[in-house]
């Protein structure tokens, strides 16, 4: 039975000039994934990540911990949704604002579930049905190249990892939209794959920080 784990990336650096850069509890947590990774004794076979920074340095950092000669393929098809190019053509618009990040939250919750309803119509770069068939084809074509006993390890984003969960439960816009919300940084997802298909085994866990180490739970 092979075995995928999806890691979300980091802290970024919300309010910030360039969003796509890790914030310095970004670099913590992802130094604090790989290290659970470690913990757990995973033999990685295939890392992957998606083009963003974010996502890369999430890789580097935590494969550094648990893989250390370990290489990274670079796949776009990992990268996450566009939120600037959804909010400014959904939802009303609207801008990141550093000191209010709840109310940036729901301005985007809003203009991601018109995104999905508006289907192909959307007038933005890249739409909900778009998305969606990159991502499952990155997965699936990950799924392919997995031998027996494989380990998987991918450095993604929150609704790259909601999609795919929302997929294997068997509706990836409502759990898109539920579990996009609720993912954390660093978190991690494991899916399996054997001759009875491919299971969601477990989504978002973050055990690494509990106790001493809550303090570095974030969400945004």
């Amino acid at each position: 039975m092979g075995a995928v784990y999806l890691v979300r990336h980091g802290q970024a650096s919300f309010g910030a000039a360039d969003y796509d850069v890790l914030s310095e509890l970004g670099h913590a947590q992802a130094r604090a994934v790989g290290i659970e990774l470690a913990r757990r004794d995973v033999a990685v076979s295939l890392a992957r990540s998606g083009t963003l920074s974010r996502q890369r340095v999430t890789a580097e950092v935590a494969l550094a911990e648990c893989c250390p000669d370990g290489t990274v393929e670079i796949d776009a098809r990992w990268n996450e949704y566009d939120h600037v190019d959804i909010v400014a053509r959904h939802g009303g618009g609207g801008a990141q604002e550093d000191a209010d990040p709840r109310a940036y939250q729901g301005v985007l919750e809003k203009a991601l579930r018109e995104w999905i309803e508006a289907g192909a119509s959307s007038p933005c770069a890249e739409t909900w049905p778009m998305f969606l068939d990159r991502v499952r084809g990155a997965f699936d074509d990950l799924v392919s190249s997995l031998g027996k006993g494989s380990r998987a390890v991918v450095f993604t984003s929150g609704g790259v990892i909601a999609t795919l969960c929302g997929t294997l439960l068997g509706d990836p816009a409502t759990g898109f939209l539920s579990l996009n919300r609720v993912t954390v940084n660093a978190g991690l997802t494991k899916i399996v794959t054997g001759r009875s298909g491919t299971t969601l085994l477990s989504f978002n866990e973050h055990g690494h920080f509990d106790g001493e180490a809550a303090e570095s739970l974030t969400y945004r």
